[in-house]
């Protein structure tokens, strides 16, 4: 039986997918959700950032290279997590591949399978349980006024999808009976563009780029995810498009809305 993706179909017998970055965008904008998923209007797409795959990907050689041996990395124990491991499952490869919705749990109520693949996992070896990780990285001044994700914080307000990324795979991994704590954390790699002098070799054609690396610490809440679910299996059934979302995301704030408010006219208008 064909997989139930891309455009919504009501009438398809299997469970439909929705991605974890498909309930952000809808979480961002209801409206531009419904005109994709169910009309299947595309939008304009953001170019990927392939610097940031590179960093995803050496990240996991080096936490690869302590998962095999099952050994706290030294980065670990130089923040007081050595009675942390990386986590080796059969199945962790599986979960890391997000096109595949590698890491995945039904969820019967909206009769959807949600998804995405995730950076890594650790595992505490003192209480047994799991603790989900993510890579990010950027280029930029580095915020001193402290580590945690609040508002004032390195990730800043605009960066709220960080957490639900981290929450939502602490639900999906809960789903499968994992016993993961609500303890995440962010290993985030800045590149020095500020203190350095260049970064060409003087006798070889190559370059190095140095990062400043820092582990935050999140304490995730899924309390919402379920509820978010369900609110997604609404406006897909619905037969109207819903409002486009309050100011800093609606036509004036958001890209994707100003195209959609664009499209809408064009429809009006016969174009």
């Amino acid at each position: 039986m064909a997989r139930h993706r891309g455009t919504f179909k009501p009438e398809h017998p299997e469970p439909y997918e929705v991605s974890r970055s498909q309930i952000q965008s809808f979480l961002k904008c209801p409206a531009c959700f419904w005109m994709n998923r169910v009309k299947g209007i595309k939008f304009p797409g953001m170019p990927g950032f392939l610097l940031n795959t590179a960093t995803d990907t050496l990240l996991k050689k080096d936490f690869d290279v302590y998962r095999e041996l099952q050994q706290p990395h030294p980065f670990m124990e130089r923040h007081g997590l050595g009675h942390l491991v990386p986590f080796k499952h059969d199945d962790f490869e599986l979960w890391t591949k997000s096109l595949q919705l590698g890491l995945r749990a039904s969820y019967e109520p909206a009769d959807f399978i949600i998804g995405g693949g995730l950076d890594d996992v650790w595992h505490n070896r003192d209480t047994n349980e799991i603790h989900i990780v993510d890579y990010k990285s950027t280029a930029g001044k580095r915020n001193e006024e402290g580590t945690a994700l609040n508002p004032i914080s390195l990730f800043g307000t605009y960066k709220e999808a960080y957490k639900n990324q981290m929450d939502m795979y602490q639900w999906i991994l809960k789903q499968q009976g994992f016993n993961v704590s609500n303890t995440g954390y962010f290993v985030y790699v800045n590149g020095d563009q500020h203190f350095q002098d260049g970064m060409l070799e003087m006798d070889a054609d190559a370059a190095n780029m140095k990062f400043d690396v820092q582990l935050i610490e999140y304490e995730g809440n899924s309390d919402w995810v379920e509820q978010s679910i369900l609110d997604v299996k609404a406006c897909l059934d619905s037969p109207d498009c819903p409002d486009h979302a309050d100011a800093g995301f609606g036509p004036k704030g958001d890209k994707q809305c100003e195209y959609a408010e664009l499209f809408d006219r064009m429809q009006e208008h016969n174009l």
